[in-house]
């Protein structure tokens, strides 16, 4: 007597793995891919957008914003928040360019950062300090900046045209600004501090679960003061390279500009939660921003479609990375 064998389905358990497979890889790659479409699509859309010039402006255009980026990583990766980026570059900026008028232009190229770092150390103290979260004391702190950058402004716009100063935003090394070549140094510098170091590996336990990095004895008010210092540096970075490209320092640079960091931080797939995360990944989002932008330019859409698209894809990368911390 034969026995019909029927077909098996397949096991229910393998479906899951499969679909959480899909799930990881989008939330890792995701960003990656979007790009890679991003370039095709313009690439078949407009015969200027694939070119040398047009590609080199679009990082010379992104660089102060994928600086902070790279460093903001750090503070949401270490489980804080800095919504005081756009004022310190307004601080530090406006900062750099009374100095490079009144006291020395190479001297203001250094300032603007070291600046940016001591208004970062005061964000990380106070949080310390009083067991505050970060996102209310660098709201607080971001109004303070900005009404010290008008202070020293008395509102009114700085112009600095000193070639002394204004190299770092315009001199060229062949095709490459020099801005591209300081962005892809920080860049390199925050991937080596990040995942080479016992500061890194501090900076993603602290994120991870602060409590268990306490009890293994890891100074955690340390590192998240020295996140903080790190994003205030960038900052500051970030400002003097706009003056010195623009020419300009005006006390509301900046405005906005902590939204787009944290907005291309979250679209790399850095977890807002915390404990994980990548520079690369944000470095991603930010050209994946720029790229939006330019296209849109180029094809001359009406700006609101801009805004309209990118925050669309912030909402699915954010319900993506919702999703992977639930399971």
């Amino acid at each position: 007597m034969t026995r019909s064998h029927a077909t098996t389905p397949p096991p229910v358990g393998g479906l899951r793995l499969d679909r959480a497979l899909v799930g990881r890889f989008a939330r890792d790659y995701g960003v990656l891919i979007i790009i890679a479409a991003l370039l095709i699509g313009l690439s078949f859309a407009s015969d200027s957008f694939l070119t040398p010039r047009n590609l080199l402006n679009i990082v010379n255009q992104s660089a102060p914003l994928a600086i902070i980026a790279c460093a903001l990583t750090l503070v949401i990766i270490g489980g804080g928040f800095d919504l005081s980026t756009g004022a310190i570059f307004g601080v530090a900026s406006v900062s750099a360019g009374w100095i490079a008028i009144n006291v020395d232009p190479v001297l203001a190229v250094f300032a603007g950062p070291l600046i940016g770092l001591a208004l970062g150390l005061v964000n990380g103290a106070i949080i310390t300090t009083f067991n505050v979260h970060s996102f209310l004391v660098t709201l607080a702190t971001s109004l303070v900046y900005r009404g010290i950058a008008i202070l020293i402004t008395g509102g009114a716009l700085i112009p600095v045209r000193i070639a002394e100063f204004s190299w770092l935003g315009r001199e060229r090394v062949g095709m490459v600004n020099v801005a591209v070549l300081v962005f892809l140094a920080v860049m390199a510098l925050m991937m080596l501090l990040l995942n080479r170091t016992t500061f890194g590996r501090r900076v993603f336990a602290v994120g991870g679960n602060e409590e268990a990095a306490i009890l293994s004895g890891i100074r955690t008010h340390l590192v998240k003061i020295a996140t903080f210092a790190i994003s205030g540096a960038a900052a500051g970075l970030a400002g003097v390279i706009t003056v010195s490209r623009i020419s300009m320092a005006a006390p509301q640079g900046g405005a906005g500009l902590e939204l787009e960091a944290i907005a291309a931080v979250i679209l790399g797939g850095t977890s807002i939660m915390g404990g994980a995360g990548a520079i690369w990944r944000s470095v991603s989002g930010v050209l994946l921003m720029a790229l939006i932008g330019n296209g849109f330019n180029i094809l001359n859409v009406n700006p609101f479609f801009k805004d309209l698209t990118t925050g669309v894809i912030i909402v699915i990368a954010v319900a993506l990375a919702a999703s992977g911390s639930r399971r």
